[in-house]
């Protein structure tokens, strides 16, 4: 089965390529002098220190594989050299909140670097899905967690 590939940001791309050397580098090595050590102390059945490093390992080796994978199926975009008119992957979207009339600033990325309370919102999320083809003065309406929203497009740049 062929996998779409996921759109994601250069920043978004070298945090994931970060944290895996990391794990490769630094928590593996370590995990693996903690079994060794523990496995000095003799009988492994009743061995707590074994089994929570082994526990670690599984761990580890888990999300080495999963940012693997996610880097693999990954299609890594520039997001300073997109040119459009409408807002895209990528934009930072400056909007207006039509109930409580307060400004809020988004930027859409891809799924694993989505965080939304640092202004970052998934382009599988909602928003996100209202506000892709949009352009400044458009009207935006969606259904949050908290109910009906609405927003007016302000602003949106490519960063």
């Amino acid at each position: 089965m062929a996998t779409d590939k996921q759109p994601m940001t250069l920043k978004g791309k070298a945090l994931l390529e970060e944290e895996l050397a990391e794990l490769i580098k630094v928590e593996r090595p370590k995990v693996i002098k903690a079994i060794e050590v523990a496995r000095s102390h003799g009988d492994l059945s009743e061995n707590a220190d074994y089994d929570a490093a082994k526990e670690r390992q599984g761990f580890i080796e888990a999300r080495i594989s999963e940012i693997q994978t996610k880097i693999a199926n990954s299609q890594v975009i520039d997001t300073a050299d997109i040119k459009s008119d409408k807002i895209v992957f990528g934009a930072k979207v400056q909007l207006l909140d039509c109930i409580n009339n307060q400004e809020v600033t988004y930027q859409i990325v891809g799924e694993d670097e989505a965080d939304v309370k640092n202004g970052k919102i998934s382009i599988f999320s909602p928003l996100s899905r209202s506000l892709i083809g949009k352009k400044v003065s458009d009207i935006v309406e969606f259904n949050s967690p908290n109910g009906e929203k609405e927003f007016e497009v302000i602003n949106f740049v490519f960063e």
